[in-house]
């Protein structure tokens, strides 16, 4: 029997191993070296979400790009849409990614609807497009799944987006109960902390959720230009994902592997860390 794909062993062969050179170990990896400027230039980060509003005066007109996931017959299709938010959650995450990455494009992808939940296939065909097209290195998920049904297809895309180096940030759902992709090892996953500083995340060493971000009684942009105080994990995971858009522009070589690895030992639960 024939097959297009190579032995699982064949990059380690020795008429490849000159593939594998890399860069050696970073020896310290602190905060100066991980984030270089602090702008985020070059990147573009994904948030699928309720919409983005492209307006508000918090994202600086950084969005770029808006489509939605609409039913078509029994398939769920992307479309282009007005850079809107339907509910206000979307635009308070790309707001505070951007006010860690000023300088990197948003990209909206709207998946929810005005009461702010949504069909799994929806969210499904969302996260496909944002991984496959949407261009983006980082893509935040202040949303999850808690059907089992879709287990096994946000697996299979999570898997896909770590093989394809574009990191997935996943809030945990804010009940107690197991949600997709946030409880996948391939995602870096993200609950709130009560420590008023973007600045300030920790790692846990028991996972599922491996890091803690600011999320308890945060200032966010919301829905018609206004601004809200709002709790929740849904607001701790835009501020990892605007960490790792920031040492994405210094080190865009880095694969989602050693942005946790980054992540890890630069948190302020680290030795030596503020």
């Amino acid at each position: 029997m024939t097959t297009d794909l190579p032995a699982w062993s064949e990059p380690f062969s020795a008429e490849r191993r000159d593939r594998l050179v890399h860069r050696g170990p970073w020896g310290r990896a602190d905060r100066a070296w991980a984030f270089g400027d602090g702008l985020g230039r070059g990147l573009r980060v994904a948030i699928v979400d309720s919409g983005v509003e492209g307006s508000h005066p918090a994202l600086g007109g950084r969005l770029v790009e808006s489509v939605a996931v609409e039913r078509s017959g029994d398939d769920w299709t992307i479309v282009d849409c007005d850079a809107v938010d339907v509910v206000g959650h979307g635009t308070a995450s790309a707001g505070i990614v951007h006010s860690l990455v000023p300088e990197a494009e948003l990209v909206s992808i709207r998946v929810l609807g005005p009461d702010n939940r949504g069909n799994g296939g929806a969210f499904a065909r969302g996260l496909e497009w944002a991984v496959e097209a949407s261009g983006a290195s980082v893509v935040n998920l202040s949303l999850s799944s808690r059907s089992d049904a879709f287990f096994g297809q946000l697996h299979e895309l999570a898997d896909l987006a770590y093989f394809r180096n574009v990191l997935l940030v996943c809030a945990a759902n804010n009940v107690s109960v197991a949600s997709y992709p946030s409880l996948f090892a391939a995602v870096v996953s993200v609950a709130a902390h009560d420590v008023p500083s973007a600045a300030t995340w920790f790692y846990n060493p028991e996972p599922p959720v491996e890091f803690g971000a600011y999320g308890l009684n945060v200032d966010v942009a919301w829905r018609g230009g206004t601004r809200m105080v709002v709790t929740g994990n849904s607001f701790a995971a835009p501020h990892i994902a605007g960490i790792t858009a920031l040492v994405l522009a210094r080190h865009p070589e880095l694969t989602p592997f050693q942005l946790k690895s980054v992540l890890y030992q630069t948190a302020s639960n680290a030795r030596g860390i503020a």
